[in-house]
């Protein structure tokens, strides 16, 4: 299929993107005669707090920069958000702004017809804030499809004072240290690692940053290509995970504890010195701040990289991640194309990053980055070898689904590092 084709080339687009230095679109989505008032509907995934409050404020003031055009929220939880998106646009009744992230799942998007082509509705200003191999991570057969807004590298987040609790000094480096941290939080009655398994993908993050471990960039690059979990490495990383699991270093309930909403989802447990760790993208730190008992920032919050694998092939330095971001509807009004250039801009590039308490796309925007554990994010990032998108986006949504569920079936006890490989072949033999 024409957009699977350019899979590999999205990959390396989003490598180079995020190497930082340092009701629907069917109906609303029309407006009247030429001049006449235009109204679209915009789904986000913020649901509380600052990053809601940011995307009411930016709209208000598009809005107010544009008269005659209205722009109707609709704000829906991030785990709920890719099932509701492809429901709406395989009804035809699409939101005209709608969240997108790049890899297989925008590619899907594009090759069924559902997305506008943006190439000649960017500004000029835009381009250069966001920066062409940023944009390339929305692209598709040579068009973009997409304007980033985030750029979100995974790794794990820990609890500095937790830390000093368990009498651990140094953050781990190995994968051989980060099991003896475990042990050393066990033994001071603190529970390791938060782990919201009930949603699938933090799960699955263990299994990908394992298999980033395990298996060369030529590797990761190949599966970018054909899909194909064929090289021995993909099972020793489903194996990797099982061992490590094995010594039972997840949150009590970690099966049927969900990621990001409310105190007792996994990036609550963080916020609430529930739990020491969490494996989890750079919307981390915001996330947990809207949990914490003022809703304020973790004072004691800290990051490393996913650590190495004693004999594996991957890049020790090696990471992956994902850029967030916002696209247009076949169908919606050019009013579109002009609200994701007015949230390009620096002060509302600015805006989201305080509000997200994350990294914005925009290279313009960097500096009001503060928060110290997404400072140690940039650093890594200086010296990363490359970097991978997420699996389960990189492989689109059919893929990625099996991907995810069949690491959870070995979690549970049903499943085996055999069967992820099998998963994930069969499911990309029907694409």
């Amino acid at each position: 299929m024409k957009a699977r084709k350019t899979l590999a080339v999205t990959a390396a687009a989003v490598v180079a993107a995020m190497t930082l230095a340092a009701c629907g679109g069917g109906d609303s989505g029309s407006g009247g005669d030429e001049g006449g008032d235009v109204t679209m509907t915009f789904w986000h995934n913020s649901t509380t707090g600052d990053g809601k409050a940011y995307w009411e404020d930016t709209v208000a003031a598009f809005e107010e920069a544009n008269p005659g055009v209205t722009i109707n929220i609709q704000s829906i939880q991030n785990e709920d958000m890719d099932g509701k998106l492809q429901t709406a646009l395989n009804s035809g009744d699409a939101p005209d702004i709608f969240m997108a992230r790049g890899g297989g799942k925008l590619a899907d998007v594009v090759e069924a017809g559902q997305a506008m082509d943006l190439s000649d509705a960017l500004t000029q200003e835009t381009r250069d804030a966001l920066g062409e191999a940023s944009l390339a991570a929305f692209s598709v057969d040579g068009g973009v499809y997409g304007v980033p807004t985030a750029v979100l590298p995974g790794g794990i987040y820990y609890s500095k004072d937790l830390f000093q609790q368990a009498g651990i000094t140094e953050t781990p480096t190995t994968v051989d240290e980060l099991s003896a941290a475990v042990d050393k939080l066990k033994a001071a009655g603190i529970q390791p690692i938060a782990l919201g398994a009930k949603d699938a993908w933090p799960a699955a993050h263990w299994y990908y940053f394992f298999a980033l471990r395990e298996c060369s960039q030529d590797t990761m690059t190949q599966a970018a290509k054909d899909m194909s979990f064929d090289d021995e490495c993909w099972t020793k990383a489903g194996e990797d995970l099982q061992d490590f699991a094995g010594t039972e270093p997840f949150n009590d309930g970690y099966l049927t504890t969900t990621a990001q909403q409310g105190a007792g989802s996994s990036a609550g447990l963080i916020a609430n010195h529930q739990a020491a760790m969490e494996l989890m993208g750079a919307w981390d730190p915001g996330v947990i701040a809207s949990l914490t008992p003022d809703q304020q920032p973790l004072a004691d919050l800290g990051w490393f990289p996913f650590p190495a694998v004693d004999g594996g092939d991957g890049d020790a330095t090696a990471m992956m991640g994902g850029v967030d971001g916002f696209t247009c509807y076949v169908d919606a009004p050019k009013e579109c194309a002009d609200f994701l250039n007015f949230i390009a801009e620096k002060d509302n590039q600015e805006g989201y990053a305080e509000a997200f308490v994350t990294l914005p796309a925009s290279k313009d925007a960097q500096s009001v980055v503060t928060d110290p554990a997404l400072q140690d994010v940039l650093a890594a990032y200086n010296d990363a070898a490359y970097v991978s998108v997420w699996l389960d986006t990189l492989f689109g949504q059919n893929v990625g689904n099996a991907l995810n569920t069949s690491v959870v079936e070995m979690l549970a006890g049903s499943g085996s590092p055999d069967k992820i490989v099998e998963a994930v072949n069969a499911a990309a033999a029907k694409e």
